[in-house]
């Protein structure tokens, strides 16, 4: 819930979420800022009160990657993805496979005008210059190689853990786009949160 309030503070026109509470059986949530829209493990919210239309298409990932094509009301358009790229979990197991590694990614980028943000749980020193040691990074650097996408981050560490009782923090919330965009956006984190990840601000 503070990131849909961060949202509207921001004066954010969507708000992208990863792993959000509808997940737990009985939880219902909403929001009288927000259009809700629910993947899997994902959750996208526009606001109500937007000059942009927004559409969702179907491309794969079994909820774990949202996307929408945006229209400007001059006409612009670009394309909108919100992924979270983590293994299922059975009965508390995680099990292999990543629901949005499977999303139609070809398809996916075919628009020019692209911003792609989320939970990546990927670590490398590619967007994290303190990165531990790299973890789970394959499948976002390559798709970053094959499509010419740059990473947008403020280097700022966007999730902890604590393990033996040090606390670590890393960069895998970020987002990333093509090079025609990457000039044009900036970004902030806010870590101001009750998660232990931090909201992260993209701004066209």
């Amino acid at each position: 819930m503070m990131a849909l309030e961060t949202g509207i503070v921001w004066g954010a026109d969507v708000v992208m979420l990863q792993e959000p509470y509808v997940e737990r059986e009985g939880y219902n949530i909403s929001h009288p800022g927000n259009r809700l829209i629910t993947g899997g493990r994902t959750m996208t919210a526009i606001r109500r009160d937007t000059h942009l239309e927004f559409l969702e298409v179907d491309k794969g990932g079994d909820g774990d990657v949202q996307v929408f094509d945006i229209r400007y009301p001059t006409g612009r358009k670009m394309r909108l993805v919100n992924v979270y790229d983590q293994l299922r979990q059975e009965g508390g197991v995680r099990s292999q496979g990543r629901p949005a590694q499977t999303a139609r990614w070809s398809e996916i980028m075919e628009q020019e005008k692209i911003l792609l943000g989320g939970d990546w749980n990927a670590h490398s020193d590619r967007w994290d210059p303190q990165c531990p040691p790299k973890r789970d990074e394959s499948f976002l650097e390559n798709l970053m190689d094959e499509y010419d996408l740059i990473d947008v981050t403020d280097g700022e560490e966007t999730h902890s853990n604590t393990r033996n009782g040090e606390t670590l923090g890393s960069v895998i919330d970020f987002f990333i786009t093509k090079a025609s965009m990457a000039d044009r956006l900036e970004t902030s984190t806010d870590l101001a949160t009750t998660s232990d990840h931090a909201v992260v601000c993209a701004q066209l």
